[in-house]
């Protein structure tokens, strides 16, 4: 505890002061959240509040604290989302630095390897993006029998050369409300009540933009990934390794790349590459950006 407090003291901390727009006189000084936020991350205490309780209670906690009142698990919900992780790569940076200077890391070769960390989600909730774009193009020609069938039944003329775009569909909307309007047609909702077939249209036609607007919106979260989970949408749903009973399951999680030089880890990434094959380059270049010394050699397996 004693060392941790040494080695924060001497670390330029410069970015993390950054983040804040002003420090009050009675505010816990960034340094000292990032001296308790680390020591209770060795100590396997995670939650913002089991953090506050040990502040309260705990001799080294108070220790780190020198005498400052102990903040409330909101402040430290704050630094962690809204301070440290924005810099949490310079920090890193410069953590290495430091041990790079005082001799601890030889700089000469890094051992990199990698490892799936389950997130903590429903592994029910996947969404594929091969399913929803499979679903997407029915929906498509579902959207453009309704345009056509639409133009027949209210005699309204939209497309051209029988393409159907989303400029026609937004027109057909307008048209139909229109023409609500003029006839002064009232919807019916109800058992027993007959819909006329201007609203089953109009109903078809809102089913279908509020079913393309989910997903386009699922496909926007996917990116560049084929999959993710709807309780934790930064987690991709990957082959994890077989437990006792040989089973191998696909779950939310994420693929975390470490660099170890010395037993200390100098370099991490997060990623959701459900293997180790794309890590590699992409763990170098932030690697070479970030840290202020380079590696003459590079060691990893043939998983990569």
């Amino acid at each position: 505890m004693r060392l941790l407090s040494q080695f924060v003291e001497e670390m330029d901390l410069t970015d993390l002061y950054s983040t804040y727009s002003k420090i009050k006189e009675n505010q816990v000084s960034p340094r000292k959240m990032l001296k308790i936020m680390t020591y209770g991350y060795m100590n396997k205490i995670y939650s913002s509040r089991d953090i506050e309780k040990a502040c309260r209670r705990d001799i080294n906690f108070m220790f780190l604290l020198e005498g400052a009142s102990a903040p409330d698990h909101a402040t430290f919900a704050r630094f962690r989302s809204l301070h440290f992780a924005p810099c949490s790569e310079r920090i890193l940076a410069e953590t290495a630095k430091f041990l790079y200077k005082i001799g601890e890391i030889s700089g000469d070769a890094i051992f990199i390897d990698g490892t799936k960390i389950e997130a903590y989600a429903n592994k029910y909730t996947f969404v594929w993006k091969k399913a929803v774009t499979k679903n997407m193009a029915k929906l498509l020609i579902k959207v453009a029998d309704l345009v056509k069938e639409c133009e027949e039944l209210y005699d309204i003329k939209l497309i051209y050369k029988n393409e159907v775009q989303m400029k026609h569909v937004k027109k057909l909307r307008k048209k139909l409300y229109a023409l609500k309007k003029s006839e002064g047609i009232e919807f019916v909702h109800g058992c027993g009540k007959r819909k006329t077939a201007l609203q089953r249209s109009i109903e078809k036609l809102e089913e279908y933009l509020s079913k393309f607007k989910e997903y386009t919106q699922k496909v926007y979260t996917c990116g560049d990934r084929n999959s993710y989970s709807k309780t934790d949408v930064d987690a991709t749903f990957m082959r994890m390794k077989e437990d006792a009973m040989k089973n191998g399951q696909l779950k939310p999680a994420y693929n975390v790349q470490h660099g170890v030089d010395s037993e200390y880890i100098t370099w991490l990434t997060v990623g959701p590459q459900p293997t180790d094959t794309t890590t590699l380059i992409p763990f170098l270049k932030s690697m070479e950006e970030n840290l202020k010394f380079k590696y003459l050699k590079i060691v990893a397996d043939a998983g990569y």
